[in-house]
């Protein structure tokens, strides 16, 4: 599965948040969000299979990591498209900050 489509839905992204500082067992995931345990699982398995998490077990409890790498490899593949975009708005702020005030901006009301 492609990390843009794991990582398309809300609610994956919301568990890759839960797991930003830590693991955590699919119990705490669940009671975190607004869905049922099934439908975790279901997003657990999604990002699993993206890469964007790790499953271990520990007693009686799946216990969920967040993968980094696939993360880091995202950043990179946006570097380029950021800079352009980071260009573009220099760019516009130039234009803005050369054209006069509008006739229409309001300096302060007297009212």
């Amino acid at each position: 599965m492609s990390i843009f489509v794991a990582l398309a839905e809300p609610n994956r992204r919301a568990i890759l948040d839960l797991l930003l500082h830590d693991e955590q067992p699919v119990g705490a995931i669940v009671d975190s969000l607004d869905i049922g345990q099934p439908t975790v699982s279901k997003h657990l398995k999604v990002l699993r299979e993206a890469g964007l998490v790790t499953m271990r077990i520990d007693a009686n409890k799946r216990i969920y990591g967040l993968r980094t790498q696939p993360l880091a490899e995202l950043d990179e593949w946006l570097t380029p498209y950021r800079r352009r975009w980071a260009d573009r708005l220099d760019a516009l702020e130039q234009y803005l900050d050369s054209t006069e005030p509008s006739p229409l901006t309001h300096q302060g009301d007297t009212t």
